[in-house]
């Protein structure tokens, strides 16, 4: 590690906390959140039922919502190859549906790219070329239909550029395409971002002519319009291409002038507009990328808790990698921050959609009873309120501090999860931490200190890969003592109602309900019987409390303005005097190297600022009030 990287650890501990702290929390981020009536259709789909569906892409077709539609066709193609049946039920019905002949042509592309994957062709095997193309010259004449089915649609025109790219049409054929797709709507999103993918490097055009293309359409567009951030994916596609960047680059004043065009659209739109989220994770990706921090932080505060999956799953797992570049970004701002400078104040832009509506719910389930836990959870570093639940079971939820603890700037993001990893360690019992939001329920299974499984229902998420499920499941069974992971493992491949199936696992490990009003209030255990507050401690106040309570008591905390006992005084003052000549010592010796030497100084100064403050507090109270007037 590098002498400067040692310096900015403290400006990261000081900081971090404040830099973001209007961000929604990681459990609040959801991909790719459908709108609700998306989102009913989706989840309908799911269970079978088509006529949702059929109702949404009927009414876009009716209204001509050609953006609206292109974007329920791709979720819904999506969902029908995780969940068959009901597509075809569909089509049963009514074969010459022109909103079921559309999703079963997107159906196809999306088959296609799965078989294929994402990857570099270098990376992709014949065997799976072969079915690729396979899939998408099955595709033809479905993608025929659904064009002649609804002649006004550009949407057709989309699968079929995109159809294009994949068989390596001749640009005879891709022109001739997105020519079709301009005389239905010459400023679709959706048609536009294929050509571009059609024009790019890594496929069959170069950065000049996608950077053209991009630039054009833009040019075009009307006020307001998404395409104005069109040249800012023209952007990503530079910045991932595998080759080296001259020094001078030439795409360099492009670049520039993309992200002032998409930062000036941005601002256009709402904060957490889910209509403005695809462009904005770009926005984000490309600031950071860039180190442009400061204006990274505001693309990620502007997107909320809507992720996407494009851009971010060139990386890796789209939602990991924006939750990662988030922090990242936080850290670097951090960074540049001196140690002895305030921290910077969060914007006052009001309450965020996400802290009124999208806030996780948070609740722990501890197998283990209140006495026990208080007993655990002297160093956890949070305050905590438990609640009885049953016989051999203790509810936990994390009651907030009015300032975040030292050690908590050290923990990761969520609390509670922090606080089990904590109070679980050197125990037998484990402690399930649930977390719940409209679009989204997951949990941790923490034992012994550690993380067991975890797993996250997404309303519109696909069923969970089965040897995950199962290698979740049969750890939940280890812990719980089940003799058949199965049952549970049915659960975590469940889809649709992220809520219902949380609840559903809570009930097959055998443990309490969940207590009436978990997802809606914040917490919930206060009218509980035998409801009960464990106050935060300090490191050192909670291992001696862990060493002198008996039977488990959880002691309350002593009041700020307490007197402190003549011990307290003696041991501090002498501690004082003992660092005070360590310090002097070793950087007057020059044989001591300066990190002993800055951590005796720092031991010091400590102490002198606890003995500071108890004399003030001690003058204050033994002070005669003011006499009455």
């Amino acid at each position: 590690m590098r002498l400067t990287a040692l310096f900015t650890i403290p400006r990261v501990l000081r900081h971090s906390d404040a830099i973001g702290a209007d961000l929604p929390p990681d459990d609040a981020v959801v991909l790719d959140a459908p709108d609700p009536s998306l989102r009913l259709a989706l989840a309908a789909a799911t269970a079978g039922d088509h006529a949702p569906a059929a109702e949404l892409l009927a009414a876009t077709r009716a209204h001509a919502q050609w953006e609206r539609r292109d974007a329920c066709v791709s979720r819904l193609a999506r969902a029908s190859l995780h969940h068959p049946g009901w597509l075809e039920a569909w089509l049963e019905e009514d074969p010459e549906d022109p909103d079921a002949v559309l999703v079963k042509a997107d159906q196809y592309i999306h088959q296609a790219w799965q078989i294929r994957t994402a990857a570099r062709a270098r990376h992709v095997e014949a065997d799976q070329f072969r079915a690729f193309h396979a899939v998408l010259r099955d595709a033809v004449p479905v993608i025929s239909a659904a064009a002649e089915l609804n002649p006004d649609d550009p949407v057709p025109w989309r699968i079929a550029l995109t159809q294009a790219r994949g068989i390596q049409a001749p640009r005879e054929v891709f022109d001739t395409y997105l020519a079709e797709a301009d005389a239905r709507d010459p400023h679709h999103e959706g048609c536009h971002v294929q050509a571009l993918q059609y024009l790019c490097a890594k496929w069959y055009g170069s950065h000049e002519e996608m950077f053209d293309f991009a630039e054009r359409a833009a040019e075009h567009a009307p006020p307001g319009s998404r395409l104005h951030a069109l040249p800012l994916q023209a952007v990503v596609e530079y910045l991932i291409a595998d080759e080296e960047t001259p020094d001078h680059d030439p795409y360099g004043p492009r670049a520039d002038a993309a992200v002032a065009r998409a930062q000036a659209l941005s601002d256009s739109y709402a904060p957490g507009d889910r209509e403005a989220a695809g462009f904005r994770n770009h926005l984000a990706l490309v600031l950071w990328s860039l180190n442009r921090y400061e204006e990274a932080l505001d693309a990620f505060r502007a997107a909320g808790v809507h992720a996407t999956t494009f851009p971010w799953t060139y990386f890796g797992d789209a939602r990991e990698e924006f939750l990662e570049a988030r922090s990242d970004t936080r850290i670097e701002l951090a960074m540049r921050i001196p140690f002895f400078r305030p921290s910077p104040r969060t914007p006052d832009t009001g309450s965020p959609d996400w802290e009124r509506e999208l806030s996780p719910r948070s609740l722990a389930i501890a197998s283990t009873g209140p006495t026990e836990v208080a007993q655990a959870a002297l160093i956890c570093g949070y305050s905590l309120r438990t609640a009885p639940a049953g016989r051999h079971h203790t509810y936990v939820e994390i009651v907030p501090d009015p300032v975040r603890g030292k050690r908590a700037a050290l923990l990761p993001e969520d609390p509670l999860t922090s606080a089990a990893d904590n109070f679980t360690t050197a125990e037998d019992w484990p402690a399930l931490v649930l977390h719940r939001t409209p679009e989204r329920s997951s949990f941790t299974l923490l034992h012994r200190g550690r993380k067991v499984a975890d797993h996250a229902w997404e309303t519109a998420a696909p069923a969970t890969d089965h040897a995950e499920a199962v290698e979740a499941a049969t750890a939940l069974a280890r812990v719980y003592g089940l003799p058949d992971p199965r049952p549970l493992a049915h659960i975590l491949r469940a889809t649709g109602d992220p809520a219902r199936h949380q609840g559903e696992l809570v009930a097959a490990l055998g443990l309490p309900p969940l207590p009436e009003g978990y997802g809606g209030q914040r917490e919930i255990l206060t009218d509980l019987p035998g409801a009960r507050v464990l106050a935060r401690r300090g490191f050192l106040a909670g291992m001696r409390d862990t060493m002198t309570a008996k039977d488990g008591v959880h002691p309350d905390r002593p009041a700020e303005d307490a007197p402190r006992p003549v011990r307290w005084w003696v041991t501090r003052t002498l501690a004082l005097l003992l660092f005070t000549a360590a310090a002097v010592y070793a950087w007057w010796t020059p044989d001591i190297g300066w990190f002993r030497s800055t951590v005796s100084s720092a031991v010091a100064v400590y102490l002198a600022a606890k003995l500071l403050r108890a004399r003030r507090r001690r003058a204050l109270s033994s002070s005669p009030p003011p006499a009455a007037s």
